[in-house]
């Protein structure tokens, strides 16, 4: 039952629908053209023929045009518990750039994305994980343009679930010396990398904390490494907490249960990739699949990403957001 469970689970990942349907187009397609020369009733003829022709409109219109936008978002949030000399800190979040898509002309996205980041002038930036879509290697041609990107505390970094050797075919050997290899891109690109574990931030007297949870999926498909307890350790009641976490998920099955986290900045969902008429099919599985939540004044933003294994996005365009810490009077 598990099994079956998990299975379909998989079929709801952008990286996954999206394949099936233009495996589907094809076949409907086919099917379609078969009708038109050997069927009879022109009503079932053009009965098919209306809704296929909005189908491949859609697939046109978000490999070629969708897939090479972006917006930039713009969130203000307000704490009571926010110390004062925060007020007004900004932090730019982007994710899941996939580089190994953004090849050839979709390498203006990156770039187009890079020069929205700077011109920010952010406080911080947070990268929420999966860099890459299967190796370290696609990092390469991109690495001066990610070096780029600057803010007055840095740029800190978490793990996604593309960015473990899985997706890799070789042996135990290499997927290890992969691993270690994604692990030190941080360090190359000037970015601070996060793995359960936290770094503060001071403006004076007062202090925020910018923690780290390794990859917090199902424990099923994703890897399950995020640990809270290592993460704040130690940490006080008051201390306020800016948690970077690649799956959302982890914010109703850990973050919540676990920490008084005020904000929680997460991706991996990519939004879906696809939506109509705002419905998207992550929602079925991700209770929060994108934008902003709050439950109680704990927030957590995820992000529609910049890119994916699949280039395809209708309705849900890549995005950077810029969201402004606001103390409440």
């Amino acid at each position: 039952m598990n099994e079956i469970f998990t299975k379909t689970y998989t079929l709801l990942e952008p990286d996954t629908y999206i394949y099936i349907a233009w495996g589907g187009f094809l076949v409907l397609t086919a099917l379609v053209v078969l009708l038109w020369r050997y069927g009879k009733r022109k009503w079932i003829k053009w009965a098919t023929t209306a809704p296929l022709l909005f189908l491949w409109l859609v697939f046109l219109y978000g490999t070629y045009v969708g897939s090479n936008e972006l917006k930039v978002r713009h969130i203000e949030l307000t704490f009571e518990d926010l110390p004062e000399a925060f007020d007004g800190y900004k932090i730019v979040q982007f994710s899941d750039t996939h580089v190994g898509t953004m090849t050839g002309s979709r390498r203006a996205l990156l770039e187009r994305a890079i020069d929205s980041i700077n011109a920010q002038n952010a406080d911080m930036v947070a990268f929420t994980g999966d860099l890459q879509n299967k190796m370290p290697s696609e990092v390469e041609p991109v690495a001066d343009l990610l070096k780029s990107i600057k803010a007055k505390d840095g740029v800190f970094s978490v793990i996604g679930n593309h960015d473990y050797p899985m997706y890799l075919k070789g042996d135990e050997y290499e997927k290890y010396d992969a691993m270690n290899e994604r692990v030190a891109l941080d360090d190359k690109l000037g970015w601070q990398l996060l793995v359960n574990e936290r770094h503060t931030i001071r403006r004076g007297k007062d202090r925020i904390l910018i923690a780290g949870m390794d990859n917090d999926g199902d424990g099923k498909r994703f890897p399950q490494n995020g640990d809270i307890q290592e993460t704040l350790y130690g940490l006080k009641r008051n201390d306020f907490i800016v948690m970077l976490e690649h799956d959302p998920s982890s914010w109703r099955r850990n973050i919540l249960r676990h920490s008084h986290t005020q904000l929680t900045l997460s991706g991996h969902t990519h939004g879906g990739q696809l939506s109509i008429l705002g419905f998207s099919p992550a929602s079925f599985k991700y209770h929060e699949s994108y934008g902003l939540y709050n439950l109680d004044g704990r927030y957590l933003y995820v992000s529609s990403g910049l890119s994916g294994v699949v280039p395809f996005r209708f309705g849900i365009p890549a995005e950077i957001a810029v969201i402004t810490l606001k103390k409440k009077k």
